[in-house]
């Protein structure tokens, strides 16, 4: 990885963890996939946009409803637990 591409994923970083309110270093929990059978939903605000098959982060069980996510892209946001899938 060069210079360039690892200070704009701290920048990325420090971002998340301001918009989140999110205190401490950002460690992976697990990995999950997207149902294949759910639709496809634009992302807005705090949420993440979900595509098909997706395989995510998981950095956060926030409660019963959502997960706090990052996708491939190093975008982080809630995704809803209904729709994710353990590997």
């Amino acid at each position: 990885m060069t210079l360039k591409e690892c200070k704009k994923e701290e920048k990325a970083d420090r971002e998340f963890q301001k918009k989140f309110k999110f205190e401490g270093s950002i460690n992976v929990l697990t990995r999950m996939m997207v149902d294949p059978a759910t639709t496809e939903k634009r992302g807005g605000g705090k949420n993440l946009p979900l595509r098909r098959g997706e395989i995510l982060d998981v950095i956060q069980f926030t409660n019963q409803e959502q997960i706090l996510c990052r996708n491939s892209q190093r975008r982080y946001g809630y995704v809803p637990r209904a729709v994710m899938l353990h590997l």
